[in-house]
Order: structure tokens, then sequence, then C-alpha cells
């Protein structure tokens, strides 16, 4: 059986939505998202407060052009989260940590516009990738990381 999620929003934050729907503002004057506006009016739309006539979470999705499950989501993240975190987008969580940073990344431009290795004509993304784990710039690099920090570059290799 799915859990209900009621919404029962206070006056001020009823208010508070009610005033960012309506004029569009966040916070330091700044525009909101399109995103952030939807989640607004859901949570208005589903209020249940004495006085607020609830809409179906079904009527809420079509009359926003949205899923019925995103009316579902915003209604549990306002339970168990509260108001802001609702309107937030979720911060991204899979972000990691350039493998090289400016110094290694000049390096190895350098190298790459001197000349190849002995027996080559010119160098390869593999070689430079052999040559910065010999440089001691990282522990290990694939070309393909190679490859785009060579593309952001306006050098030549040749």
């Amino acid at each position: 059986m799915k859990k209900v999620y009621v919404v029962q929003l206070s006056s001020e934050e009823r208010e508070q939505l009610q005033e960012l729907v309506k004029k569009g503002n966040g916070k330091k004057g700044q525009r909101p998202s399109a995103l952030k506006l939807t989640r607004a009016r859901i949570l208005l739309k589903a209020d249940q407060t004495e006085g607020a006539s609830a809409w179906p979470d079904a009527e809420i999705a079509e009359a926003l052009d949205v899923s019925p499950k995103t009316v579902f989501n915003i209604r549990k993240k306002w339970v168990e989260l509260g108001l802001e975190q609702a309107l937030e987008r979720r911060p991204q969580q899979n972000y990691r940590q350039p493998k090289l940073d400016g110094k290694a990344e000049a390096k190895l431009v350098a190298c790459s516009c001197g000349p190849p290795p002995e027996g080559r004509s010119k160098w390869t993304l593999r070689l430079l990738a052999d040559k910065a784990v010999e440089l001691e710039l990282v522990d290990s690099i694939s070309p393909e990381t190679i490859r785009q920090t060579l593309k952001k570059t306006s050098s030549s290799r040749g």
C-alpha cells in the first residue's frame, strides 16, 4: 500500500509560496527556476489545511503538466525534509576532482608540443598518457583524459 503524505502548509509557508509564484522573485532578487515555480504550485494545490481545497495528485499533475509521481515525490520531500528542500534541486553527488591540475596540464601541453619520442613521427594520446605517468604528473590516466585536456587548449601537436 502506498503511503500518503499530507501537505498542511502554515500560513507563513503559504504566503511565501504564493508570493514566489505571483512575483517570480527568488532570493536576492534572482528569478527562480521553472522547476522551483512548478514545485511551489504543486505544494499550493496539494495543501490540505483548513479552508484550503486540496487537489488529488492526478488533477495536479494534469493541470501543471507533470507526472503524478512528481507530485507524490514533492509531497514526500515536503513532509520529510521541509519546504526549502522540497523546492530546491537535489545537489549533484557524482562530481569528481580532475586528474590534472593547471601545472600538470601545462607540462602535458609543453610535452605534446615538443619533439616526439625517438622512433615516432608524432605524439599519440597513448604515448602522452604514458609520459604523464613517467613524469609523475599522475598515478594513472587514460588517453581519453589526455584528449579532453589537449582539446581545451589551442595548441597544435604537430
